[in-house]
């Protein structure tokens, strides 16, 4: 799947692209000719980077309810033929994600469209996933013999079969089905069942990797082994030499970190660093100079996991090298640092958004720090990364550090967040959001009654209620 194109921050499809509360807002005040063509283009080309991480499901389905929107645009997608040829769940899932919380809202029309395309689209499996939380039984039995009709029935459809029923996300339809009164359709399930369970069985009795007794010069070969491969194995290495390497062996680990192989390299450095060892830091700083892009990966990366007060001391000290363990070193200050490290925080903030602009991984760290440091000085530039992220979870964690640093959150950001598509933004946005705007207090009440919220943030709506709460 290719990277979305997102649209400028200031254009209705851009903030409903993003996610953000004010993109329902906006939508609704726009022509709905306009609202509708802009939610149909978020949904059938889904927005997220990380769409296996990202909510947007329920903020746009609820933002359909808002605006009474037809359904046949979400329709023509899922039964394109190109659904024939490009089965990657990533084309389709959002879609049936917004129908299957439609369907909970009771827009039957959704509920249709999701048997329709469980019985003859590609991405079955999601659609009855989504089915199997609202769909009554009668509805679930009659796609029974859609689906299992997608499976030969000679021995290689009958695996492809128990893979689906091990693999399945929901299991209710498959129990039902393997209750069916129809034999033939039971038996099948049923002889499924059983032998997705001997799979995972026999998967559990072969496993694979070290064994009690290795060597240190073992371990350092099988993740070599798996760099060749393509297969990163530093890590599970690094572990295995927690119970493998002696006092004796220490040496050797010395001299795998400062000029072994990648893969001896990068476990030596990952072992060093979480054993707090006195040598990791000068071995980290030195692969980071001369070792391959995988060697200062796992140097930075090892870095970053150390918990002392020496790694923290050498972090003021690389905050302000312009390399990757420069950067490592403000995310480490930024979540283990105090009061005194303020100032280079924010610079690292800054740099970041300066030069990698308001999407760049790094800012994660960083703004979580700023919330944390308290740095009030940072409200300007986490403002920017709210309003420009694409990223909603980025966003939330600048919400979240705006609570923090900036008094104007609760008057200004917070209102609109009580209509963010992450439930812990509106979970945010529920705590801080003065409630002198009607709009939050309609809205507060709005989320106490939906059954589709989040139990966190009826919670924190519940704490806006009490007796001192002025929402009357």
């Amino acid at each position: 799947m290719f990277d979305p194109v997102i649209a400028p921050s200031g254009t209705l499809l851009g903030l409903l692209q993003r996610g953000r509360g004010d993109g329902t807002l906006h939508a609704l005040t726009a022509p709905r000719a306009e609202a509708l063509a802009a939610l149909n283009h978020c949904v059938l080309r889904d927005p997220r980077h990380d769409w296996q991480v990202e909510n947007r499901s329920l903020y746009y389905a609820r933002l359909y309810l808002d605006l009474n929107g037809e359904l046949d645009a979400v329709e023509a997608h899922l039964f394109d033929p190109e659904d024939i040829v490009d089965t990657d769940e990533s084309r389709t899932g959002l879609a049936l994600a917004v129908l299957g919380h439609l369907a909970s809202y009771g827009r039957r029309d959704a509920l249709e469209l999701l048997r329709r395309y469980a019985a003859h689209g590609s991405n079955w499996a999601w659609a009855l996933d989504e089915l199997a939380l609202r769909d009554d039984d009668a509805g679930l039995r009659a796609l029974a013999a859609p689906v299992l009709a997608r499976f030969g029935t000679d021995p290689e459809g009958e695996a492809e079969l128990a893979t689906a029923v091990r693999d399945a996300f929901e299991p209710r339809p498959w129990r039902l089905w393997a209750e069916d009164p129809r034999e033939s359709i039971a038996t099948r399930v049923r002889a499924a069942q059983e032998a997705g369970c001997f799979d995972r069985w026999q998967r559990q009795m072969r496993p694979t990797g070290p064994r009690p007794g290795w060597s240190v010069r073992a371990v350092f070969e099988w993740a070599q082994q798996g760099m060749e491969r393509g297969a990163a194995l530093h890590v599970p290495a690094a572990r295995c030499l927690v119970a493998v390497a002696g006092p004796e062996d220490r040496p050797e680990i010395l001299q795998a970190a400062r000029s072994g192989i990648d893969g001896a390299r990068c476990t030596a450095l990952r072992y060093l660093a979480d054993s707090n060892d006195p040598a990791a830091l000068d071995l980290i700083e030195i692969a980071v100079t001369d070792g391959t892009a995988p060697v200062l990966e796992a140097a930075v990366d090892a870095f970053e996991r150390m918990r002392s007060v020496a790694a923290v001391d050498r972090a003021r000290g690389w905050a302000q090298r312009p390399d990757a363990l420069g950067a490592a070193a403000g995310r480490m200050l930024a979540c283990r640092g105090g009061t005194q490290d303020r100032d280079l925080v924010l610079g690292a903030l800054r740099e970041a958004v300066r030069g990698e602009g308001p999407d760049a991984p790094t800012l994660w760290t960083l703004v979580d720090g700023a919330g944390r440091l308290g740095i009030a000085c940072a409200a300007p530039v986490l403002r920017h990364i709210y309003r420009e992220t694409a990223s909603s979870h980025l966003r939330g964690r600048a919400a979240r550090a705006l609570a923090a640093t900036d008094p104007s959150f609760a008057t200004g950001f917070a209102v609109e967040c009580l209509w963010d598509c992450e439930e812990t933004t509106r979970e945010i946005a529920a705590r801080h959001a003065e409630t002198g705007d009607t709009r939050v207090v309609e809205r507060l009440r709005r989320l106490a009654a939906d059954p589709a919220e989040e139990a966190e943030v009826q919670t924190a709506v519940r704490s806006r209620f009490g007796p001192d709460a002025a929402l009357g």
